[in-house]
């Protein structure tokens, strides 16, 4: 059986391939794909190649690389040890931008009737970002600064506030992405232009106090120390974007001296069992975030920017590498019905 999928074979170069796909073993589903997510992240710094040659970023891209982490489907074919899950029926999965994919059902996660096909592709970064906002920590009334505002930005801006946050400001050079981080739910929105007057809006808003937790989620290294700076004496920089390169950073002005703290929310350091000391794993963030969703909680259809076709992926790519600010969720759509 022959499927089809976005791969990039060399830097800025962008194909749809067929590859075979393989029968559904004892505890694995046949999904056909419906619709997925792209990382304007994670996979444009793949596509672009930007990033330092002997690093994480170079291990993890790898050319042909197989771009997609965030699809939503539904089940034509299941392993003969499979219970839980039947053809049918419609989950989440972290597989490629494919028609078609072979997924062990430990990964999958059912779609609720009452939650929407493409808000249901945001499940991975969703996820991901849930368990940043917990390993931070945030509580009701702290101050929370948001630094990018792209999708993890804007995702951050929603459980910040969701988690009792007040105020929330959201910092970003693009106006528009301002407008939405308001939708977002953030108390006040900061052009990141002159970052002097950035650190004295933000000393303002919190009363001279700065901010108890800041979420670093441009990925450029060169901003860290500028977000740190905001953050209070005994603060917190939590850096939720996956910085493309070194950051020179003076350890004891920034770190030793106010006594902060900085913490790494990569999406890997969910676990991968619940326990009673943890018990917040992927599966049990999205479940979370499609409950919210259902429960008209949360709503992130402001989030939704762009859609393709599946075989005009090129071109949405092509679109983000000009310029990605103008876009936020970007979904590509297999099926039409």
């Amino acid at each position: 059986m022959e499927g089809y999928r976005v791969t990039f074979p060399s830097r800025l170069k962008i194909q749809i391939e067929s590859f075979e796909i393989g029968g559904s073993k004892e505890r694995e589903a046949l999904i056909e794909t419906e619709a997925s997510l792209i990382s304007t992240g994670t996979e444009l710094t793949a596509l672009s190649g930007d990033f330092p040659e002997s690093s994480a970023w170079s291990n993890y891209v790898r050319y042909p690389f197989i771009a997609g982490y965030s699809s939503v489907g539904k089940i034509i074919g299941v392993g003969r040890e499979v219970r839980e899950f039947k053809v049918g029926d419609r989950v989440a999965s972290t597989s490629p931008h494919a028609t078609d994919a072979v997924v062990e059902v430990a990964g999958l996660v059912k779609v609720p009737e009452n939650v929407q096909l493409e808000e249901a592709c945001f499940h991975t970064i969703a996820s991901g970002v849930m368990n940043s906002v917990r390993l931070a920590n945030v509580s009701m009334g702290e101050s929370v600064v948001v630094v990018g505002l792209g999708l993890l930005g804007q995702m951050a801006t929603i459980f910040s506030r969701i988690a009792g946050a007040f105020p929330v400001i959201a910092v970003d050079l693009a106006e528009e992405r301002l407008k939405l981080a308001k939708v977002s739910g953030a108390t006040a929105t900061l052009s990141g232009d002159k970052w002097d007057d950035v650190k004295a809006s933000v000393e303002e808003l919190t009363r001279g106090r700065m901010a108890d937790k800041v979420f670093e989620v441009t990925g450029n290294p060169d901003v860290v120390p500028k977000a740190m700076a905001l953050a209070k004496r005994q603060g917190c920089l939590v850096v939720l974007s996956s910085p493309r390169g070194k950051t020179v950073l003076d350890f004891h002005d920034e770190v030793n001296s106010p006594s902060r703290l900085i913490i790494g929310t990569h999406f890997g350091s969910q676990p991968a069992y619940e326990t009673p000391y943890n018990p917040w794993t992927r599966r049990r963030n999205t479940e979370l975030f499609f409950d919210l969703i259902a429960a008209g909680v949360l709503k992130i259809n402001h989030l939704i920017t762009h859609r393709y076709p599946w075989r005009e992926a090129e071109k949405a790519y092509k679109m983000l590498l000009e310029d990605r600010t103008r876009a936020l969720g970007v979904i590509l759509l297999f099926k039409t019905h």
